[in-house]
């Protein structure tokens, strides 16, 4: 499953290197503003690098078709792969975000390797309902 010993490390040297934005509302704010940069990377990935493509329109699903077969006919609307630029971009950003996810886990008592198995555990019971 998932390595509690990286898990925790990390949580750890977060906990060791976060500083200065030690409050609540800091490490709040800085998460909403890390998302908000991967959502920007991805997005210049299309508009500036133009290595992806968004070509996104009403989802088609034929007719008579089996929720379990719905999979298979959802699009991501994305065409095309990041280069690699973007990707190393992407990846930075999608640390940033992990940074401030494990710091939240340390200010509420929470462990990341635990929130990650619960979450694991959820998506395989619930399967598909899981975010209904």
């Amino acid at each position: 499953m998932y390595d509690n010993t990286c898990c925790s490390d990390f949580q750890s040297a977060v906990d060791e290197y976060l500083i200065r934005h030690r409050s609540v509302l800091d490490i709040l704010t800085k998460y909403q503003e890390a998302s908000a940069r991967v959502n920007r990377a991805i997005a210049k990935a299309v508009t500036e690098c133009g290595c992806i493509q968004v070509a996104a329109a009403r989802q088609a699903v034929p007719e008579n078709t089996s929720y379990s077969e719905l999979k298979d006919h959802m699009s991501s609307h994305l065409v095309g792969e990041p280069c690699p630029q973007c990707q190393e971009v992407i990846a930075k950003e999608l640390g940033h975000s992990m940074f401030y996810l494990a710091a939240l886990c340390n200010l509420t008592g929470l462990s990341l390797h635990k929130v990650m198995q619960q979450e694991h555990s959820n998506v395989k019971m619930l399967g598909v309902f899981h975010l209904s």
